[in-house]
Order: C-alpha cells, then structure tokens, then sequence
C-alpha cells in the first residue's frame, strides 16, 4: 500500500519509505492510501479473540501487504507483552487501562511496535538511523524504552526542561547508550518545532538518516487503534450491548486519531468526545470552525499541553476537510487543573479508582457526555504514579509506586541542555557544537 501526504504535493512513499521518513518532504503527515472495512465477521468473533489475536487482524488490514505476515506476528506478539483491559468504574463507565506496559503509558503500544517495524525494514548490518522524538511526557520513556539497545538505531529525545515530571524525566534520561536526552529550554511546541525542522534541513538530510517516532510517524500512531477494538470486545464479552462512546484525553491528538481509524474500519463505536484541557484548540475549533494554534500553558496535565497538534492535519483529511462531518463524529470538553483535580479526589472517594490527571479529563467529558442509552470507555492513559507529586496532595495519601518505576527512579539523570534554537541543535546533532 502506498502513503500520500497530507499535504498532496509530495510523491506517494511506500511503507518503509513513510516509516523510515517519519514526514513527507513536503512537511506533511503520511496517510494510507486507503483503510479496509473488516467484514463484520469479525466483530462477531472478537469477543472469543485475545488481544493479540486482535491486534494481528487489525495490523493485517494497516500492514499485511508490506511485511511478511510471519514477522508481522511477531511484531505484534512482541509488541503486546502486556494486557489493556477495561474496568468498571461505575455504571456504565468504563476505564480503557492503557498503563499496563513497560513504561506503564499508552505509548508503549506505538513506541513498542515501532521499534520493531524499524528494525525489521532496515535488517541487520544497514547504516544507522536517528530517531527524532519530541516528548511533553510519556512518549520519550514509552519511545527511548522501546528503541533501547535496538542495533542500527540511535534516538534523540527532546523535552521541555521543567515541564515534565521527574518520574516522566528519569524513564528517559537514565538509559544511556543509544539513547540521548536533550532538554530544551522552552515548551514541547519548540521541541516539536525542531524536530520538524531538522526534518526540513537539506544538510542535515545529506549528512543523518532522520526518523520520527511521534506520532506524526505512521508507525507510532496507527497500532493505537488495537485497543480500541480490544475494549469494544472486552466490553461485549462482559455483556454489553448498547451504544459505544469513547472519551479520549487529547493533546498532540494521535491516540484520537487512531480511533477515528478504527472507526473507519468498522469498529461499531457511536461517537469520539476529545477531551482537552486549557490548551483547547480543538474545542475551539470545534465551537467555531477556526483552527488558532497558540503557544501551549503548563497544567496538571502536561502530557496534552500542545498548543498546536500535528494530528490535526490527519483528522481534516480523514474527513475531507468537513467541520460538518467532524461535528458528527467528535464532541470535545476543557477542564482546567481545579476540575482536574477535583475529578481525580472525588472519583476515588466515591468509587475506589484513582485517575492521574490526564484520564480525569477523560473521565469528567465522558460522565458530561454520556447519554442515558449508552456506555461509555475512557482512556486512562498512565499509571496515577507517574504524577505522584500532583495526585498525591489531592487525595491526601501515598500512591504506591510499582516496581518498574521505583527501578528507573534509581538511575542517574543524564541530558544535555540546549537552548531552544535550531541552530544549536543541528550542530549537536551533526557533532559540531562544543556542549
């Protein structure tokens, strides 16, 4: 299958070649150039399929015609080495919990499974590739976890100094080896800036094999639709029946996207709510029809703080640039960190189940939203204990942290601080600068 750009005036790239790019040469984001409908076959059975199982049908669908289907389920299997299951929070709410991998964040899915693709394009003994990562959070850990010790692979992470947490911070700058962490004085729109531009430089393209593991990359961003077929057959393996709506914390607005994928695809889920906090573009675009990036504000919930979404060029195209049809298919909600917060003390006081930040702006859209006919799934999108040093004074009590965070705890930072200038950052990545 071929990939175009969002942009439409860039040649169409092959697999390999959209996947080893990361951007089209004309700044634009890489679609399919089509998505199967699955028979609806398959959505009868999948409520007796494992995750796994899922997830091949589905990576089949995206991938089947470019990797050879043996190592395509290897690929897969490797990637889901650990469940995403859906719990009950209340009635007819429902928690998607995507915290379950090695850096216990949902990127784990993309980074895992790109990693791999990767890997598998460019064989053993190839020339070296450097992946370009901009992280507000988890997808530096879930990308710098994925790609560690990978041969042929060097990733450099680039993340707004200060505006992470230190648990966040310390699951990618304590890895070492092929795996660098730049910390940038300024936001993650600037992080994402240059990684954008480094893309652009003909120097840099001479001299380096860039790659993108963001979710502008389609190997990041697409694997996420797996579970959201998983929850829909978890959900009707649990007896479920009604109308599906599913509530997605939304930042650079990948995760929403894959969604919207899967939905595409057949995936029986009535309706999408975005759910943003202060950093609102979407809903604001939504409410008015005009798409205003602006720089991003630092909230409780840094991983969506993006003031302007590369995503979003992928949800214009998917449906062909129609507000309307959006509309149709998405609703969007703003919370700001006193709701949050709010959210996340009142939910544990009155059902047991604690959120971290990001999934109580998915919580509080979805129990907003939620019509008397349907259920309802948002996604908790890491684990509360990532955030300790923000939940804990909100709930009053200790969060226990699990074992493989409490192990990258221990490791020594190391980074680099560079400023947040282009220049400076093409020459540390060609090896010309003195820091």
């Amino acid at each position: 299958m071929n990939y175009y750009s969002t942009n439409r005036r860039a040649a169409e790239a092959s697999l390999k070649e959209a996947v080893v790019r990361g951007l089209a040469p004309d700044r634009g984001l890489y679609m399919p150039g089509r998505i199967e409908r699955l028979p609806e076959s398959f959505f009868r059975e999948m409520p007796g399929l494992s995750f796994v199982q899922i997830a091949c049908r589905v990576a089949e669908a995206f991938f089947g015609e470019d990797v050879d289907a043996d190592a395509l389920q290897r690929i897969v299997t490797d990637t889901l080495s650990f469940d995403a299951p859906v719990v009950r929070v209340e009635d007819r709410v429902w928690s998607l919990e995507l915290f379950h991998g090695p850096t216990l964040a949902f990127k784990d899915v993309g980074g895992r499974f790109m990693a791999r693709m990767l890997s598998y394009f460019l064989g053993r003994g190839g020339d070296r590739v450097t992946v370009l990562v901009a992280t507000s959070g988890d997808t530096g850990s879930a990308v710098a976890n994925g790609f560690l010790d990978v041969e042929g692979i060097d990733v450099v992470v680039l993340y707004p100094k200060g505006k992470v947490s230190e648990i966040q911070e310390k699951q990618f700058t304590t890895l070492g080896r092929n795996i660098t962490a730049l910390e940038i004085d300024g936001t993650f729109d600037d992080c994402q800036r240059l990684v954008k531009a480094a893309f652009m430089d003909r120097e840099l393209g001479e001299r380096l094999s860039l790659t993108s593991a963001n979710s502008i990359n389609v190997a990041r961003f697409l694997p996420q639709a797996f579970y959201y077929f998983n929850a829909y057959a978890r959900l009707r393996e649990a007896g479920l029946s009604g109308p599906i709506v599913v509530s997605v914390p939304s930042g650079n607005f990948g995760n929403l996207t894959a969604g919207l994928f899967a939905k595409r695809m057949g995936l029986p889920v009535k309706r999408f709510i975005a759910a943003n906090n202060r950093n609102d573009i979407f809903y604001h675009y939504l409410q008015t029809g005009n798409y205003e990036p602006r720089p991003s504000v630092a909230t409780i919930a840094n991983a969506m703080d993006v003031g302007d979404p590369s995503n979003f060029a992928r949800i214009l195209d998917l449906y062909g640039r129609s507000l309307e049809a959006i509309r149709a298919d998405i609703s969007a909600a703003r919370y700001d960190d006193e709701q949050i917060c709010r959210a996340i003390a009142e939910t544990l006081e009155r059902t047991g189940y604690l959120l971290d930040p990001h999934g109580a702006c998915g919580y509080l859209a979805l129990c907003e939203g939620l019509r008397e006919d349907e259920t309802g799934v948002f996604l908790e999108t890491a684990h509360p204990a990532k955030f300790r040093d923000r939940v804990e004074p909100v709930i009053g009590r200790s969060i226990e942290i699990p074992a493989r965070l409490a192990e990258f705890m221990r490791g020594k930072k190391l980074s680099v601080e560079l400023p947040a200038d282009f220049e400076t950052f093409k020459k540390y990545l060609i090896g010309e600068s003195d820091i």
